[in-house]
């Protein structure tokens, strides 16, 4: 009895909040069907590590270590090991096919990258550290694995608000992006045809191309080949032809138990004392700031090219770019079809959703060099 009242006092209402904060993420989750997977254990891990007293973290004189503390030490802190795991399965699902047949994708997938080095000099400018700004700028790639690996490889105090909030943004791409996209788009630009070419991609090219993007990637950004190289390695596996067992593995079961694992380990760095502060509120702006102003990136770059090229790209599958897959596909998919009944353009979206989980690693490897180097 003694100890339940001990319990109860040491309840505050910061506790109280990040309790109401975990079940809004499980009502997300379970009622909207946002990102479930990641959304209900990271919820459901909020409530666990903000009761006083709960052995999920270690507690002082306990010669024990709390289970998700553990977790986060051994799986994200030491060495980043399963947000990166994680780019295996991704590598495994992704057909890189349809970016192969139209290689100027990759330039839209680049430009979608924009609203990351942005948001970094505008957090800088209004006063946070530079390591702060670029792991708050990184959100704007909708890309949740990158973002934990910026975060923690720059030391930022705020990886718990930006691992939620990259993650919460990747959820609500069909409801920001469609906004955003009708905002800089006409109509007549919404309903431009693009021609889709069915041209086989050989066997040997797509063995080839995630050996040769790696190579690549490590001579651009080599701290950007631990993402880029599992999620090349992942494809490799793939289209290999040779490890199919390996591949449905790691695009099933390896994927969910990770992503599992992962939304309830980020819990560790949602409690109340790192979460409930005004950066938190900050950070969420920023990165909505960051995740507009890439998917302006995108589509503005493809009305520029639109100047100088005969064969017109509809300028919403720019918006594509962000790393977001296969969600940003969908949405430029959809919108297309609003507009014009016969305007398919998933296809080409996807190859420069695609081309933008590329770009969103490397760029992720670019600014933990540069800030690091500094």
């Amino acid at each position: 009895m003694e100890y339940l009242i001990e319990t109860i006092d040491a309840v505050t209402l910061k506790h109280v909040a990040m309790w109401v904060i975990g079940g809004i993420l499980i009502f997300l989750a379970i009622k909207k069907k946002m990102e479930p997977a990641l959304l209900l254990p990271m919820g459901f891990g909020a409530i666990l590590v903000n009761i006083p007293f709960s052995n999920v973290l270690t507690q002082p004189g306990s010669d024990s270590a709390g289970i998700i503390e553990w977790l986060f030490d051994v799986g994200i802190h030491a060495s980043e090991a399963m947000p990166i795991l994680l780019f295996i399965g991704i590598g495994a699902m992704i057909d890189f096919g349809p970016l192969l047949t139209n290689p100027k994708l990759f330039l839209l997938g680049g430009a979608a990258q924009f609203g990351i080095f942005i948001t970094i000099l505008f957090a800088a400018l209004i006063g946070f550290p530079l390591n702060d700004a670029a792991s708050i700028g990184i959100i704007g790639a909708a890309d949740g694995p990158t973002a934990i690996m910026v975060a923690l490889q720059l030391g930022t105090k705020y990886t718990a608000a930006i691992m939620v909030v990259a993650y919460s943004y990747m959820a609500l791409v069909p409801i920001i992006q469609p906004m955003v996209i009708k905002m800089i788009t006409t109509k007549k630009e919404r309903m431009i045809h693009m021609n889709y070419s069915n041209q086989t991609v050989t066997k040997t090219t797509r063995i080839l191309f995630p050996i040769v993007v790696t190579l690549v990637a490590g001579l651009i950004a080599p701290a950007s080949l631990a993402l880029v190289g599992f999620l090349m390695f992942g494809n490799l596996i793939r289209e290999c032809g040779v490890l199919d067992s390996l591949s449905d593995t790691a695009q099933n079961a390896l994927s969910n138990l990770i992503t599992l694992l992962l939304g309830i380990t980020i819990s560790f760095q949602m409690t109340a004392e790192k979460f409930i502060q005004w950066e938190t509120l900050m950070i969420m702006l920023l990165g909505l700031f960051a995740f507009v102003f890439d998917t302006v990136g995108g589509v503005m770059f493809a009305k520029f090219l639109n100047i100088f090229s005969k064969n017109k790209i509809n300028p919403m599958v720019g918006a594509a770019g962000i790393s977001a897959f296969p969600m940003a596909s969908r949405v430029v998919q959809k919108l297309g079809l609003e507009a014009d009944p016969s305007n398919h353009l998933l296809m080409h979206a996807v190859g420069t959703n695609v081309s933008g989980q590329i770009a969103s690693a490397i760029v992720g490897g670019l600014i933990i060099g540069l800030v690091t180097g500094i």
